[in-house]
C-alpha cells in the first residue's frame, strides 16, 4: 500500500486545490492511500530561534505526517507568481536539518489550480525547484488546473481530463514508491 500524503497551499476553506486533492484521493486506486495534511494554517512563521527541539507542536506534527508518507503530492495555487507564503513557510520548517530533512529522497509531484489562465504554472515551477532543493526526488508531471471555478461543481471536480491527469500523477507516485520497495528488498 503506497502512502501519499496531500499537502495544499491554501488556506481558504473552499480551496480549488484542495478541492484538487480530494479528487485526487478519489482518483487514487486501491492499493494507495491518500491522506490529505490539514494543519497548514498552524504553522508559526519560521525563525531559527525557534528551530529548537522539541519543534512546535504544529511543525512537530507536519514532519511527522511527511516522514510517515511514501510519497507527497503537492497543490499549489499562486501568489504573485509564486508559491503561497505559508506553504513556503512550512517547508522552511520541514528543510531543518537540512541533510535528513523529511523530503530528501520522498518522491514528490506538483499539481497546482488557479482562477487564472495558466493554471498556477510558475507556483508549480517554484515549488518543484524549492523541493528539489532539499533533495526530494521531483517526479517530472505538471498539471496545471487554469479557470479552477470552472472545473468544480460544489467542490467535485468536473472536469475528465483534469481527473485523468491526477490519476496519472497518483499513479506516478505509487509507481515509484513500487520501484523503492523492490530496490530496498532487493538489498
Amino acid at each position: 500500500m503506497a502512502r501519499i500524503l496531500g499537502i495544499s497551499g491554501s488556506l481558504r476553506r473552499d480551496s480549488h486545490n484542495t478541492n484538487l486533492l480530494r479528487a485526487a484521493a478519489e482518483a487514487a486506486g486501491p492499493d494507495v492511500e491518500l491522506e490529505l495534511y490539514d494543519g497548514l494554517k498552524e504553522v508559526p512563521p519560521f525563525d531559527e530561534d525557534d528551530d529548537v527541539h522539541p519543534r512546535p507542536e504544529s511543525v512537530a506534527r507536519l514532519n511527522e505526517a511527511i516522514a510517515n508518507a511514501d510519497a507527497v503530492l503537492f497543490s499549489t495555487p499562486e501568489y504573485n507568481a509564486s508559491i503561497p507564503g505559508q506553504l513556503k513557510n512550512a517547508i522552511d520548517w520541514v528543510s531543518r536539518p537540512v541533510a535528513t530533512n523529511v523530503l530528501r529522497n520522498k518522491p514528490v509531484v506538483v499539481v497546482g489550480a488557479s482562477t487564472g489562465a495558466f493554471g498556477a504554472v510558475w507556483a508549480q515551477a517554484e515549488l518543484r525547484k524549492v523541493v528539489a532543493a532539499l533533495g526530494a526526488r521531483v517526479l517530472d508531471f505538471e498539471l496545471p488546473v487554469p479557470q479552477a471555478h470552472t472545473r468544480f461543481e460544489e467542490g467535485e471536480l468536473t472536469d475528465e481530463e483534469i481527473q485523468t491527469g491526477l490519476a496519472e500523477a497518483v499513479a506516478a507516485l505509487a509507481d515509484q514508491v513500487r520501484q523503492r520497495e523492490r530496490v530496498k528488498a532487493v538489498a
